[in-house]
């Protein structure tokens, strides 16, 4: 079979390339994305290969990338993107690209460094403007100082309002009260002193209550809200600050104040007594914040011109320096001959694809120069190769869902191409509404033909970047569902009559409206005599009170045999794998005893169901007629039981066809006696093999049938067994749990599929359920009110079906068709202890470094 069906036949090969053409050859390699190499160095520390420098500069160059990259996003500025990817360079270009990062980096630095300079003295100007104008307010509102009043009062003195609140007077009094009668002498007068500045605004109420607490209250503040936010020029983030003024007497307390000035880091600004002094030094200010504009737009122009240059090289700089940087690594894990003039690698490579890569190596020798061809020679190991399955953006979704169980031993057969129908025909028959169905083929439709765009886009929403990139299992499930829909005859839980029904209405519409079990007869005018042309006949629409009924017998038999057939086409599977690997004994003492378990017992079972659906019906006479149907499930038990069947009705058969009582004894103790086939047959003709060579067992050989042959894959073990170095305890126990595996598993992987019976009878009702509670009694509203509720009516109805019924129904019905692939239909065959070829592939290592990337941010 072709690599389809298998994994690709892989060699081991060994590389011989001349100093000076190794990079130009790994590079491409790396082009080609068709060689896996090996670590010939695993005990060498990284920082002691021969290349560790190189990568060591890759890394610089990366980080100042990334700052480069940082400092666009900041500033919003698109990167171009062309999609290309360039070549990568040569070693001699990489001193060139150190300069180019090197001088934008350093340049970038340093405008960053001078606008922030620039910035801060800017904050620190805005800062001082903000203080003069809040602290003229607070002068204006009253002169702080205390002078003998010209008319005498009651107290002598005049107190003045000292920029305080009503609620502030006590303080006032504490403050000015024992210096205000010092200063009662006549012509002294007391002057207060005062600091100005800005603080955080959610610093500022512990900072009331700090100057409170450790000045006693022997100090005055008035704050103000700068109302516009403020640029930390440290992180560009907006702050919201606040203008203080604080007053007090005396060296102490001013020392006090400005230490926990200091502590809460409010900024202080000298701020002038003299209101001439204010203005002016205010005219200055503004001067100088005009000319910091001006250079601070001069200077965020040079940066923005800058990083627009930088921004249009950017995605072709990353590729550059991520190809040299896994060039290197790469390099190092080859080995360097004696005369260092010579790299050694060991690399896993497709057999079809050896001309390929010697193509590909010839070219990197052109390019280098060099004279001496490389030398690509295959070798014979026993190592198992990596499993290496060719996929297209077709089968790429598919094979991942394998995958995701385990990764094909290497050359056994691959599920993955019978998945392609087998698992949207299973998640149909669960999913089955032409309407619902429609939705999802629209969705997986739209998205194949809109791939080339979206898959440009490369957003980092997981859940979005599931969903297309399994795109075409979304359309297929979608197509088959609306099949499968058609066959139930099920349209958002309503029937299509295209073909007319079969059934006739032989009753007067008030007999059928007052009988709500009102029935029809098969057997008579009622029916047609021929079944609806396509699917379900619509009259079984309003059948409400055996709808139900009816459809659980349909799918729950229909269940029972897709299953069925699915496990016998898995058995047949490993007679591939048996015959592939020429191992003889599994395809005897386990294919054939499986096979004829499974076909004998539950084939049967099968075969049953079709005899009854054949043999009984309404119209026909005694003794088959729909009366003398017996159950399928009791026949089945009564014959696996070796029990007697009941006396069945006056008229009827005990059994449906002749014979049946003898075949069914007959095939019940074949069945059981392919067990013990399964579990002594192998096991006992390993022993008797290994008696008869006197082989005692050697660890690392490998055979035909577990005892001396070879497999067809070369000299790679495969799938086939390796039993020469395990003990006979070992083996027997081994072939022990498998047989009970198999034997009950065939009990439970067949109710098992019973899940397609179960999620389409559920799926079914829910969407009845949510026409008959909501959209109908919306289409049941009259007039333009009724309009009006049914567009809401219907938005909601809508919202809920592709919400519950598309999506949380559809999920579920994935989940367990993978289930059934995963356990029951793959547990026949497939072994799934193999290791995926992953080759040195540029675009695997650009598009994971690019999701790194933006991970990281």
């Amino acid at each position: 079979m072709g690599s389809l069906f298998r994994s690709e036949e892989m060699a081991l090969c060994q590389l011989f390339l001349q100093s000076e053409a190794a990079y130009a050859c790994v590079s491409e390699l790396g082009e080609l994305g068709l060689v896996q190499f090996r670590d010939l160095n695993p005990d060498v520390n990284a920082f002691q290969r021969k290349f560790v420098n190189e990568v060591r500069r890759c890394d610089e160059m990366e980080r100042k990338l990334r700052y480069l990259e940082k400092e666009i996003k900041k500033d919003g500025i698109p990167m171009l993107d062309t999609g290309e990817s360039p070549e990568a360079p040569q070693p001699r270009e990489m001193i060139d690209l150190e300069a180019t990062f090197e001088k934008l980096e350093n340049e970038l630095r340093e405008v960053n460094q001078n606008a922030e300079a620039l910035k801060r003295n800017f904050l620190e100007l805005t800062e001082l403007k903000h203080i003069l104008r809040k602290t003229q307010v607070f002068f204006d509102e009253s002169v702080p100082t205390v002078y003998k009043s010209n008319v005498y009062s009651s107290n002598k003195y005049r107190r003045y309002q000292q920029m305080a609140d009503n609620q502030n007077e006590d303080e006032q009094a504490q403050l000015l009260g024992e210096e205000g009668v010092r200063a009662s002498q006549p012509g002294q007068n007391l002057k207060l002193g005062f600091v100005a500045g800005v603080i955080l605004r959610e610093r500022l109420p512990a900072f009331e209550r700090m100057l409170w607490r450790a000045c006693r209250g022997n100090v005055f503040l008035r704050q103000a809200m700068i109302e516009t936010p403020l640029e930390d020029p440290t992180n560009g983030d907006q702050v919201h600050k606040s203008v203080f003024i604080i007053f007090f007497q005396g060296d102490q307390l001013k020392t006090r104040v400005k230490k926990i000035c200091e502590g809460f880091r409010a900024t202080l600004y000298p701020c002038p007594e003299a209101p001439a002094d204010r203005r002016e030094m205010a005219m200055g200010v503004m001067t100088r914040i005009e000319d910091l504009n001006t250079v601070l737009g001069q200077t965020q122009d040079h940066r923005h011109r800058v990083l627009v240059a930088a921004a249009k090289n950017l995605k072709n700089w990353f590729v550059k320096v991520r190809k040299i940087k896994a060039i290197y690594h790469t390099l190092n894990l080859f080995n360097l001959d004696v005369t260092q003039k010579c790299l050694i690698a060991e690399c896993w490579v497709p057999l079809l694809d050896i001309e390929t890569i010697q193509l590909a190596l010839r070219r990197g020798t052109e390019r280098s120069g060099s004279s001496v061809p490389p030398i690509l020679n295959r070798m014979q190991t026993f190592e198992n190769p990596p499993t290496y399955n060719r996929t297209n953006k077709f089968t790429k979704a598919f094979q991942a869902l394998i995958d995701a169980y385990g990764v094909a031993s290497y050359r056994e057969m691959n599920p993955a191409p019978y998945t392609i129908i087998t698992f949207p025909f299973l998640f149909a028959v669960m999913f089955g509404d032409l309407g619902h169905g429609a939705l999802m083929a629209l969705f997986g439709l739209w998205m194949i033909r809109k791939e080339k765009g979206l898959a440009a886009q490369k957003t980092d929403n997981e859940i979005w970047n599931i969903f297309f990139g399994g795109r075409y299992i979304i359309f297929l499930m979608g197509a088959f569902s609306m099949y499968t829909g058609l066959i139930y005859n099920d349209i958002f839980s309503k029937s299509l009559n295209i073909f007319g029904s079969h059934w006739r209405l032989s009753y007067n519409t008030s007999t059928v409206m007052e009988n709500k079990l009102l029935q029809l007869n098969p057997n008579s005018t009622d029916y047609v005599g021929d079944p609806y042309p396509f699917g379900l006949d619509p009259i079984w629409q309003v059948a409400t009170a055996n709808k139900i009924i009816f459809h659980n017998g349909y799918k729950m038999k229909i269940s029972i045999i897709f299953g069925v057939i699915h496990m016998i086409f898995g058995v047949i599977m490993s007679w591939h794998n048996h015959t592939y690997f020429r191992n003889r004994l599994s395809l005897i003492y386990e294919f054939i005893p499986q096979l004829v378990f499974l076909v004998l017992l539950f084939f049967y079972l099968v075969l049953l169901m079709f005899i009854k659906w054949n043999r009984y019906a309404a119209t026909n006479p005694m003794p088959y007629s729909e009366s003398c149907a017996p159950s399928i499930l009791i026949t089945f038990i009564d014959m696996v039981l070796f029990n007697t069947p009941k006396t069945p009705p006056e008229g009827c058969k005990v059994y449906m066809f002749w014979g049946q009582s003898f075949i069914q004894t007959v095939f019940v103790l074949v069945a059981l006696a392919c067990i013990p086939v399964m579990l002594l047959g192998k096991p006992w003709k390993i022993m008797q093999a290994r008696k008869l060579a006197n082989v005692q067992p050697i660890a690392g050989a490998t055979s035909d049938a577990e005892i001396g042959g070879t497999s067809n894959g070369g000299s790679h073990g495969g799938a086939g067994g390796h039993h020469d170095e395990e003990e006979m305890s070992e083996i027997f126990i081994h072939q022990g749990i498998h047989t009970i595996e198999y034997v009950l598993g065939s009990v439970s992987h067949t109710a098992s599929y019973l899940r397609l019976w179960a999620l389409s009878l559920a799926h079914a009702q829910l969407a009845e359920v949510l026409w008959t509670m909501v959209l109908s009694i919306g289409l049941k509203q009259e007039g333009w009110l009724g309009g009006v509720i049914l567009t809401f009516v219907f938005a909601f109805w809508a919202v809920l079906t592709v919400g519950i019924l598309v999506l949380m129904e559809g999920l579920s019905a994935f989940l367990h068709t993978l289930r059934l692939h995963w356990v029951e239909f793959q547990s026949k065959f497939y072994m799934g202890q193999g290791y995926a070829f992953l080759p040195f592939s540029f675009d695997a290592i650009i598009e994971n470094g690019a999701a790194s990337s933006s991970d990281a941010e």
